[in-house]
């Protein structure tokens, strides 16, 4: 059985939930609790970040290293194309949108979200350990400012991160208006790292999360400003998801 160790709000997670189903592949997930999570995490990877998957004992740490490895150990419903050529263009993608969407997406909804404990908890906390409420209870504002700090999470770093957002969405809705795929003629960890990395901009119902009806006037502007660039995530969520 596959295991995969995870935040289930963490948009990289959701990289390889995706991947596993899309490659029909069983597994289970454990969900920790952020903050709590480092000394579990330290003991199977290099460093302390999720997602994490275990098999046959093996761990590989890191969405990009995951779906390497999904793909060389299940081959069937590859997410890398064969040809080399498309393989690197793949490849390339990933690597930009790992850093110039997820990455600014993470700190641009943290930025506002943080401020929302009531909102945060339930997904920090989700299908995870019993004690995560009660943790989370007590240790909320202390983990958010431990966040906000090690994670350079302010006003000035979401307004920047806010402007990288733009214009790589801006170069993707370029891309898509003509093209069906990033790379090729098919439906690629490309493809998959776009939508799933900018999903919680639009509250994906497959996401996995109970997404909150009372959305912070914040984030709801946030993502009234990117709605109309990225219809797109709407398609491959349902064809794919």
């Amino acid at each position: 059985m596959i295991t995969l160790y995870q935040f289930p709000i963490s948009h990289f997670c959701e990289k390889i939930r995706w991947a596993l189903d899309f490659k029909n592949i069983e597994y289970k997930t454990i969900n920790l609790i952020p903050g709590l999570h480092i000394n579990q995490t330290r003991k199977m990877g290099v460093k302390s970040s999720v997602p994490i998957l275990k098999h046959n004992d093996k761990f590989i740490q890191g969405s990009t290293e995951i779906i390497d490895y999904l793909d060389a150990t299940f081959p069937e419903n590859s997410l890398t194309p064969k040809d080399e050529n498309l393989k690197k263009e793949a490849l390339d993608w990933e690597n930009y949108l790992d850093n110039e969407v997820g990455v600014p997406v993470r700190l641009c909804v943290y930025h506002i979200l943080l401020d929302y404990p009531k909102i945060v908890k339930p997904f920090f906390a989700h299908k995870g350990p019993w004690y995560g409420n009660l943790f989370l209870t007590f240790a909320y504002s202390k983990l958010a400012s431990k966040m906000r700090y090690f994670m350079r999470i302010n006003s000035e770093t979401a307004m920047e991160s806010k402007h990288q957002l733009s214009k790589a969405i801006d170069r993707l809705d370029k891309h898509y208006q003509t093209n069906q795929y990033l790379v090729g003629e098919q439906f690629t960890r490309a493809d998959l790292s776009a939508a799933s990395l900018l999903a919680p901009l639009s509250m994906q119902s497959k996401y996995g999360l109970n997404w909150p009806t009372d959305v912070p006037k914040e984030l709801s502007n946030l993502m009234d400003e990117f709605k109309k660039r990225t219809t797109w995530i709407n398609r491959f969520y349902e064809s794919y998801r």
